[in-house]
């Protein structure tokens, strides 16, 4: 039984008999505003936590001081207090700024322990080549064919519109500027140069880093919010034989072939092009590029492709492995690889080109 009356205020709250928490307390939030709260126990025969669950929601949002207790039972008394009472807020302290010196020193901490993380990566994925060439590494073939398919039938399509469009673009641009010269027919070289010596594995190389790359991240990464990486660890398998090697072997050998495919959709964007917008005859376009075409061209878009292929696994796999234990961790690594991939790709680009240069090649 619950007698809620008011006196001045006050309101005061009395309580009797059995207190179960089935009972209601009738008090408009307005009325409690700036007023005390009694509560004052009567021959309470029981007591259970469901009716100090039922004065906590209903009395929280008074202060502490507003509130007094009388002939309550030793423990509701107790419960009460502490679950009305405010959490004390901690004093705010004015973060200090570290000086100039020790925020490079940080810095400088930070990139050499991420350099010898990712040379640790590196070398572990060479060792387990090399344990597979002696036949010792332990992977299942079928992850390996697994991702092979993924990795490269279902990236045709992509690498085929993308590549074509590339080719258009490039003899739309080229031959604006050659028609100037009475040039366009050297629209089809010029096409089919810039494709199969760098543009067609520059393309492929960036979609496999936005498709593939990050679906290497997301799945390892997922492996070790799940704890699987640890599960594979405890039983003694190493994690870099049963999930970068197959995949390092899939993109490698599906990158060349990507490669090609996109070398000849972009030379047939081109083509189009030509035939459609530039009155070129078909004959005289196959002509000029088939003159135009080099192996050597050729095998430099290869390496290219190959290396992209090297670059993409290893980073999509290295955020993976390194990703945190939480849903965010898994985007952030899914990000990192795909970031990382293409900037260390120009890289590789540049280099290869001053090293392919300086050999006459």
């Amino acid at each position: 039984m619950i007698e809620i009356k008011t006196e001045g205020n006050s309101i005061i709250c009395i309580f009797e008999g059995v207190l179960d928490g089935a009972q209601h307390i009738d008090i408009p939030l307005a009325e409690l505003n700036n007023k005390k709260i009694q509560l004052i126990g009567k021959n309470i025969t029981s007591w259970n936590t469901d009716f100090v669950i039922l004065l906590f929601n209903t009395f929280k949002n008074i202060p502490k001081d507003h509130i007094t207790y009388s002939q309550l039972p030793e423990g509701m008394r107790q419960l009460l207090r502490l679950a009305l009472q405010t959490a004390p807020k901690e004093p705010e302290t004015a973060k200090s700024r570290p000086p100039f010196l020790e925020r490079v020193g940080g810095w400088g901490l930070s990139v050499w322990s991420s350099i010898k993380k990712g040379g640790l990566f590196v070398c572990g994925s060479v060792a387990s080549w090399g344990r597979q060439l002696c036949g010792k590494a332990v992977y299942r073939s079928k992850d390996f064919w697994l991702v092979l398919g993924d990795c490269g039938p279902k990236s045709m399509a992509i690498v085929s519109l993308i590549s074509f469009m590339v080719g258009l673009i490039l003899s739309f641009v080229s031959a604006i500027q050659l028609k100037t010269f009475g040039a366009q027919i050297y629209v089809a070289s010029l096409v089919t140069i810039a494709m199969t010596r760098i543009m067609g594995a520059i393309m492929t190389g960036i979609i496999m880093a936005g498709r593939t790359g990050a679906s290497y991240a997301a799945t390892i990464g997922t492996m070790q919010v799940n704890e699987e990486l640890d599960a594979l660890q405890t039983m003694g398998i190493s994690r870099t034989d049963f999930l970068v090697l197959p995949r390092i072997n899939a993109l490698l050998l599906s990158m060349p072939i990507l490669v090609l495919l996109a070398d000849f959709m972009g030379i047939l964007g081109g083509c189009c092009v030509c035939v459609l917008f530039w009155d070129i005859p078909l004959a005289e376009y196959i002509k000029y590029s088939v003159n135009s075409f080099s192996i050597g061209h050729f095998l430099v878009g290869i390496l290219h492709g190959l290396v992209f292929g090297l670059i993409i696994t290893l980073c999509g796999c290295y955020f993976g492995v390194n990703c945190g234990r939480n849903a965010d961790s898994v985007g952030t690594a899914t990000t990192n690889a795909v970031v990382y991939s293409i900037v260390w790709m120009i890289v590789m680009t540049g280099l290869l080109t001053v090293i392919l240069n300086s050999l006459g090649v």
